[in-house]
């Protein structure tokens, strides 16, 4: 099977890697298309995939808009080369429509219920795969599993931490750090949402430096009052140092979920509640605030508690009972595609078989 992926954020990369390796090796064939921007061709560089870089990501809903044409037609134009039997995407209009220009099924996978995407995206899937705590109902075409994104590659059969991070942080084990993630507020669906002011950032970081060192991860260039903060490892290693991190505090809602999955304490602040981070709050993995106000107070709660990793993992443990390793699901979901969808909607109980 000749399978083609849009990408377009880099935990896209992520979602879609252990699937594409497994199935490689059993000798379907995969190509990439994706847009530059926040490391994205980087990682699918480092983990050897064939890739087309097809633009500049756009930013404002003008020129996304038009990005709808632009980006569509280069993947239609690489797609009469590759020749893929499937279209894979996170939600992508862009291989929605080029898809059915070349008359080929698209599937696309969602978390974020983000209806500006799914507007444009949802009539050119002929499925939409998403985790049971998507609240939002997407009609016939949506199929939901019984677990995360993040799982897909932060489950434990598919991630293995390496504590060797630590040296390339400077740190010492058993030294308390934290990772900060602030982001640029750019997106479509970040339209009159907000974080952390600059000065709410900064006594948060002058708070967190009396238990230890502070690491920042951004989508932009930080300012110069926070430059020396800087997680300056590669892109692909900060898994790796989130799972050895004290605690993550941030405004990127797939950082926190992708802490939940490692069982490191997250605390997650923006005015966007995703359905995805309100099921892991149920599991006690992270804790959501959409303001500054009580965050040095968990911070310091977090910190009074000498055993707060312990408590963590167990609670990881129990949510990893209760879902599935998603990666399995998406090899057999695509190598039995479309009878795989008829299983689904009609035995939902099936998809337990991949815990």
């Amino acid at each position: 099977m000749r399978i083609l992926v849009d990408i377009g954020h880099p935990a896209h990369v992520h979602l879609f890697k252990n699937m594409a390796h497994e199935m490689i090796k059993k000798g379907h064939e995969f190509f990439f298309t994706v847009r530059e921007g926040e490391q994205q061709a980087v990682l699918l560089e480092k983990n050897g995939f064939n890739y087309a870089l097809i633009g500049i990501k756009r930013k404002g809903p003008v020129r996304k808009l038009l990005g709808i044409f632009t980006f569509s037609y280069k993947i239609f134009r690489i797609a009469l080369r590759f020749k893929p039997d499937l279209f894979l995407s996170h939600g992508s209009m862009y291989a929605g429509y080029a898809a059915f220009l070349t008359g080929k099924k698209h599937i696309a996978l969602e978390d974020t219920g983000n209806m500006e995407q799914l507007f444009f995206s949802k009539p050119v899937s002929d499925v939409i795969l998403s985790p049971q705590a998507l609240q939002v109902d997407l009609g016939k075409k949506h199929i939901k599993y019984k677990g995360f994104h993040e799982l897909a590659y932060l489950h434990p059969r598919r991630f293995k931490p390496d504590i060797s991070v630590l040296g390339e942080l400077n740190v010492k084990k058993g030294e308390k750090y934290v990772i900060l993630r602030f982001i640029s507020w750019n997106a479509t669906h970040d339209k009159g949402q907000s974080g952390l002011s600059f000065n709410e950032k900064k006594a948060l970081i002058n708070e967190l430096l009396k238990y230890g060192k502070v690491f920042i991860s951004g989508e932009k260039s930080l300012p110069p009052e926070f430059a020396q903060f800087a997680l300056r490892i590669a892109p692909e290693r900060l898994h790796h140092a989130l799972f050895y991190a004290s605690m993550y505090i941030g405004e990127g809602a797939t950082t926190a979920s992708e802490c939940a999955m490692l069982g490191t304490p997250a605390i997650y602040i923006s005015t966007i509640s995703p359905d995805t981070l309100g099921q892991q709050e149920k599991y006690g993995l992270v804790s959501s605030f959409s303001n500054s106000k009580g965050l040095i107070a968990k911070v310091n709660e977090f910190f009074d508690n000498p055993d707060l990793k312990n408590e963590f993992q167990h609670r990881r443990s129990k949510m990893l009972s209760e879902n599935i390793d998603v990666t399995s699901l998406l090899i057999w979901f695509i190598e039995n595609y479309p009878e795989s969808k008829e299983i689904m909607k009609s035995d939902p109980s099936f998809q337990l078989s991949f815990r």
